[in-house]
């Protein structure tokens, strides 16, 4: 799926350069909402929006936020109620969860949520699912109790879900239904970093991302398994794949704050979790990154060493001067 926003990054190039190639990327956000420089959290929520805003005016086709728990330097607690607001104070940008963590939840309520937020923003929304805990083991058990035991049902927890978004669920074989029904369904998304999670999306017929900016794998194997094992549902006909990737762009080259870069190589393809640069050179580390894994769709992650920065980092890579 690449949407006509996604041209403006190609076009933002120049014509014909060697940055583009015929290459179409459809670029999203992907923000944790780190609190930065001692911000509060309803300053690090400020700039959450702000974000938002200004990502969907540089051309992002997307803004997805994640979940985490007693996290201090976080504040992304419950990605339903973040989207809500965001959803009020932008437009046409999509809002996503990178991700809802469905092992702690029952599948009924989470669908329930994310169908109310799909009525309030038709055609806006994507659940995106995952397995962690997401945060230290006395949070994870004051959230939901024995998380091992949890994720073991995990697999019950997504056919439940798949069921509930399509309107073919029953409990003790009387149906059930998760309300309100949009008219415009949401899009299902599994994210992770191995095999596993692939198989996962494969199985259930939702997208795949795969989080290289989490993974010491370059995702080849991931994403082949889940293309090949992949099962046609009523939401989604064909595998489709995104990559969440972190980068960090300034001006110049020696201005890029490079955050903590870790990385690797396998045969002849480097595989970084993080990599900083000029716009040009962030251009190139995305197209290896999506011809390695054979998709345009590219979930950006930004730390930045405070928020302007990392705002100016989004707007370079949307080929803004």
């Amino acid at each position: 799926m690449v949407t006509n926003l996604s041209e403006t990054f190609t076009e933002s190039l120049g014509g014909g350069s060697q940055e583009r190639s015929g290459e179409k990327f459809s670029l999203g956000v992907l923000d944790l909402v780190p609190r930065l420089n001692g911000a509060s959290a309803e300053q690090s929520l400020q700039q959450a929006v702000l974000l938002a805003q200004q990502a969907e005016a540089w051309g992002y086709t997307r803004y997805w936020t994640s979940e985490h728990h007693d996290m201090a330097e976080l504040a992304s607690a419950s990605p339903e109620v973040l989207l809500s607001h965001i959803g009020a104070k932008t437009d046409t940008i999509l809002l996503g969860s990178g991700a809802v963590l469905l092992p702690h939840y029952s599948p009924l309520k989470v669908a329930e949520s994310f169908r109310l937020l799909a009525s309030l923003y038709p055609g806006r929304i994507e659940l995106g699912l995952g397995r962690a805990p997401g945060g230290g083991p006395h949070a994870t058990m004051a959230l939901s109790g024995n998380y091992l035991q949890h994720v073991s049902t995990l697999p019950a927890k997504l056919a439940s879900l798949t069921e509930l978004l399509e309107d073919r669920y029953a409990y003790e074989d009387v149906a059930v239904t998760a309300r309100p029904i949009p008219e415009t369904p949401l899009s299902l998304w599994m994210l992770g970093t191995n095999v596993k999670s692939a198989a996962y999306a494969a199985q259930y017929g939702m997208g795949y991302v795969f989080g290289q900016f989490m993974s010491d794998s370059d995702g080849v194997e991931a994403v082949r398994r889940y293309r090949e094992e992949f099962v046609p549902s009523a939401g989604l006909k064909e595998p489709e794949v995104m990559v969440a990737v972190s980068v960090m762009c300034a001006g110049a080259e020696n201005d890029a704050y490079n955050p903590q870069s870790n990385s690797f190589h396998i045969e002849d393809n480097e595989v970084q979790r993080h990599d900083a640069g000029t716009p040009e050179q962030m251009w190139q580390y995305i197209r290896r990154v999506g011809r390695r894994l054979n998709t345009n769709q590219i979930l950006v992650v930004t730390a930045g060493p405070d928020y302007e920065r990392r705002l100016e980092s989004y707007r370079l890579l949307a080929g803004l001067r």
